[in-house]
């Protein structure tokens, strides 16, 4: 018997981006492992207190570039391309499906222009650290790009 699906493609659905995600995922792990919020503690120095435009969060920046390395995204636009459309990364960065996320020049000004090069490698470094102290990486085996 054939049967045809109907596509309701304009419908308006209540759901929960923490229902979507399943609890295995690799990027829940990491969430669980690593307290992002001291980040801060890497970056309040390079930040005004009172004045210019409103930032993008730093955890935001620093977690679409570890979302970036960990899936091999080519690029920063590809990058954002990608966390528009996959729940489990907006889960990972706390924006919700309607929320447009930071367009990618902006993740790449900051990287050039408002962290060090040593802060970037702080940042790396604890967080590589905090999953590895959690179980969820290995240095038995390292694949690396010449």
């Amino acid at each position: 018997m054939l049967r045809k699906e109907k596509s309701e493609r304009n419908t308006l659905e209540m759901v929960s981006l923490e229902h979507l995600v399943p609890q295995e995922h690799l990027l829940r792990k990491i969430d669980y492992a690593v307290d992002f919020t001291h980040i801060y503690d890497f970056v309040e120095d390079l930040y005004c207190v009172d004045n210019g435009r409103p930032s993008v969060d730093p955890v935001v920046l620093f977690k679409k570039v570890l979302i970036q390395h960990l899936y091999g995204i080519p690029s920063l636009r590809r990058t954002v391309e990608e966390i528009s459309m996959n729940i489990a990364y907006r889960w990972f960065l706390g924006y919700l499906q309607n929320e447009s996320v930071p367009h990618f020049a902006t993740i790449s000004y900051n990287f050039r222009h408002r962290f060090t090069e040593d802060t970037i490698e702080k940042i790396f470094t604890w967080i590589l650290y905090e999953v590895q102290k959690s179980g969820y990486l290995s240095p038995e085996t390292v694949f690396m790009d010449v």
